[in-house]
């Protein structure tokens, strides 16, 4: 299994909003909407920052409750393989790729389809894995189970999931990464 890490070149990879002030991450989707208004980080919504803090501490919380080890306030997201949609999200879209073998798998943790959508309170069309994270073992159940999302719903036609999302909540891997 390989994860994979989306973002601009222009920027560099793990770059994470949530690790900015609230104040500082929002006058920066701003300047990324005027200045790239055509891509995906450009249009989301006003309460981004407010809804993306709050997911994290459901995320933190979940991941304490099965033990999970939190090195890092905000995880770095990954995917788990190659996902077509998430490839198009940036101007200059590139991505790092990383054997899953090469982390401390207690320090990750995984939603299927985006953590935001898995965990708001306006979803609840019944599917076993919603509001629920999952471990590196838990996953590969739900995997063998449902397949990959980019596999069966890419474009999003049969619901918010398009990708497993992947957080890692140490800097350990990712830091070999970094200059990528």
């Amino acid at each position: 299994m390989y994860l994979y890490h989306y973002y601009d070149a222009s920027v560099g990879p793990f770059v994470n909003l949530a690790e900015l002030p609230r104040e500082e991450a929002r006058a920066l989707i701003e300047n990324i909407k005027k200045t790239k208004p055509n891509t995906q980080c450009a249009q989301r919504h006003d309460k981004y920052v407010e809804y993306r803090h709050n997911c994290e501490q459901i995320l933190r919380t979940e991941f304490a409750k099965k033990g999970g080890i939190m090195e890092r306030t905000s995880p770095h997201y990954l995917v788990v393989e190659h996902s077509p949609w998430l490839s198009t999200w940036h101007e200059n879209s590139a991505y790092v790729k990383i054997p899953i073998e090469e982390f401390d798998l207690r320090t990750v943790s995984f939603t299927y389809g985006d953590s935001m959508p898995t965990f708001s309170p306006t979803i609840n069309d019944g599917k076993e894995y919603r509001k629920k994270l999952y471990t590196y073992e838990e996953i590969l159940e739900i995997i063998e189970k449902y397949g990959l999302p980019q596999d069966w719903n890419d474009d999003g036609k049969y619901g918010p999931e398009r990708y497993i999302e992947v957080h890692v909540w140490s800097d350990e891997t990712i830091n070999k990464y970094r200059n990528a």
